[in-house]
C-alpha cells in the first residue's frame, strides 16, 4: 500500500464563507485588544490627577476593559500622557514609548501635552507630545475631567475595533536621542 499525499487527498470546499474567514479572526483580535488595555501613565502635572480620579470608583474606567498602572512600558498597551512634557523629560517619553510592545496607542491628556498649554512660549516646553511619539487620541482641557478621559478611551477603543490585524501602524522612526533640541546655546570664550 502506497502513502496518500496532499495532492491526492479531495480539496476541501468551503463555499462563499470562504471569503469571509478572516473577518471573524480579526473581530475575535480587535476585541481582546480593545478590552484589555494595559495604561502606562505618564503624568507629569496636574492633569495626572484627573487620570488618577478617572481610575477610582465615581468614574471607574476599569469597567471599560482598561488596567491602570501597567507595571512597566513592557507589559502595557495604552501610554497615557498627561502634563506639560518639557524638553529635558521628551527622551525619556521617546524611550519608554519604544519599550512598549506593538500595538500601541497614546492618549495624550491636556492641553499641555497637546500643545504645551499656557507654557507653550517657555523655551523649554515641547509644543506637544506629538512632536515626539504618534498620538492615537487628543483629550482636551486645562485639566481636563475624568469624563474627559472616559470618551477618549471610548474613541480609541472604537479605533481599535476598525484596525486590521498584522497591518504596520504608522510611527515615527527617530530615536530617543535625537529627540532632544539644544536648549541653551554654547557661551563663547568671551562670555
Amino acid at each position: 500500500m502506497t502513502p496518500r499525499t496532499t495532492t491526492d487527498l479531495p480539496m476541501p470546499r468551503v463555499g462563499p464563507a470562504a471569503a469571509h474567514a478572516p473577518r471573524p479572526m480579526k473581530v475575535v483580535l480587535n476585541w481582546g485588544r480593545r478590552y484589555s488595555l494595559w495604561v502606562f501613565n505618564f503624568g507629569l502635572a496636574c492633569c495626572a490627577i484627573e487620570f488618577i480620579a478617572a481610575s477610582m470608583a465615581r468614574h471607574d474606567f476599569i469597567r471599560l476593559g482598561v488596567i491602570p498602572f501597567a507595571p512597566g512600558p513592557r507589559q502595557a498597551d495604552l501610554m497615557v500622557v498627561s502634563g506639560t512634557v518639557t524638553d529635558k523629560m521628551a527622551p525619556s517619553i521617546r524611550r519608554l514609548y519604544d519599550q512598549m510592545p506593538e500595538p500601541k496607542y497614546v492618549i495624550s491628556f491636556g492641553a499641555c501635552s497637546n500643545s504645551g498649554g499656557p507654557y507653550w512660549d517657555s523655551y523649554s516646553v515641547t509644543k506637544g507630545v506629538d512632536q515626539l511619539i504618534p498620538v492615537d487620541v487628543y483629550v482636551p482641557g486645562c485639566p481636563p475631567r475624568p469624563e474627559a478621559l472616559l470618551h477618549g478611551i471610548i474613541v480609541l477603543q472604537d479605533k481599535i475595533a476598525a484596525e486590521t490585524p498584522g497591518r504596520p501602524r504608522s510611527g515615527r522612526s527617530v530615536s530617543a536621542g535625537s529627540v532632544r533640541r539644544g536648549l541653551l546655546r554654547r557661551p563663547t570664550k568671551g562670555e
